[in-house]
């Protein structure tokens, strides 16, 4: 924003606002979930501090999806509001495979992440679309066995 013409326009910001707005309703989503900051990341207005080259900007609010709000002046404001995403565990085991490895001795090894749900030693799973059904022999992560696997985990 400290290259428009004059610097730091308010009317320039206003219409970036209008127009990613728009685009963003139209995709789906709901603007007023959307943050906009004004910053120069050039010169750092904005961005960990309030700056003076704005004085017009009074700052965002955001109504979040659970219902609350959050307002602040800065990037880094907005970073720091941003809530992790929720992993639920009482869905079932959600686990998309990253690869799969035959090695001598243990067996065919699937490799992944658990996404919702969870996997522990002894279950029986089924993967999709081939409907293989097996039993969890091991949960490890970085070479190191654990007694379960939640999301975000492994």
């Amino acid at each position: 924003m400290d290259s428009t013409e004059p610097p730091y326009s308010q009317k320039r910001y206003e219409e970036i606002v209008k127009k990613v707005s728009t685009y963003i309703k139209k995709i789906g989503y709901n603007p007023d979930t959307v943050v906009f900051v004004q910053i120069s990341g050039w010169n750092g207005d904005n961005m960990l501090e309030p700056s003076a080259n704005m004085p017009w900007f009074k700052g965002w609010k955001v109504t979040r999806k659970d219902g609350g709000s959050a307002s602040g002046t800065t990037l880094l404001e907005v970073l720091d509001c941003i809530l992790p995403p929720t992993c639920p565990t009482d869905k079932p085991l959600h686990l998309p495979l990253q690869d799969v490895y035959k090695i001598d001795g243990i067996g065919i090894v699937p490799v992944g992440e658990v996404e919702t749900g969870f996997s522990r030693l002894g279950m029986v799973v089924t993967f999709a679309p081939v409907n293989v059904t097996t039993e969890v022999k091991s949960v490890e992560m970085h070479h190191e066995a654990l007694s379960e696997a939640l999301p975000g985990e492994i």
